[in-house]
């Protein structure tokens, strides 16, 4: 049984922040976007709720990944508030993609932040 009495799905997977940038760069973004499918089909299956895998992949590619740096920390965020926890990220911080992109530090500091704060939040549900 889940905190606060609601059956969560499965919990999702811990990626190394590291290796989704040096398997991004490796693979010229197509790891990029199997981590914005993976992620967003893992938080589906765990809340019931969010985008989901397809649309998430299907948002990255067709608005060439400028709305994806907005909704990923923002379901992130929605997975800690739907425990009542504080959310670490929200929607606010794709502004580090939007801000950053010319000179590389605003998308790093996102990934680290956005991803940082998922990895954290399935530890917190027992992953390894």
């Amino acid at each position: 049984m889940a905190p606060f009495g609601r059956q969560l799905g499965p919990i999702g997977k811990v990626r190394s922040t590291w290796a989704v940038i040096g398997l991004s760069i490796i693979t010229f973004g197509i790891y990029g976007l199997y981590y914005y499918f993976a992620t967003h089909e893992e938080m589906k299956q765990h809340s019931g709720e969010g985008v989901g895998g397809a649309l998430g992949l299907v948002l990255a590619i067709f608005t060439f990944g400028l709305v994806t740096p907005f909704v990923l920390p923002n379901e992130v965020g929605n997975l800690y508030a739907r425990q009542q926890r504080p959310r670490p990220v929200s929607a606010t911080t794709g502004l580090w993609v939007l801000l950053g992109w010319m000179i590389l530090i605003g998308p790093l500091v996102w990934l680290i932040k956005t991803n940082g704060a998922l990895n954290a939040y399935w530890r917190s549900m027992g992953a390894v």
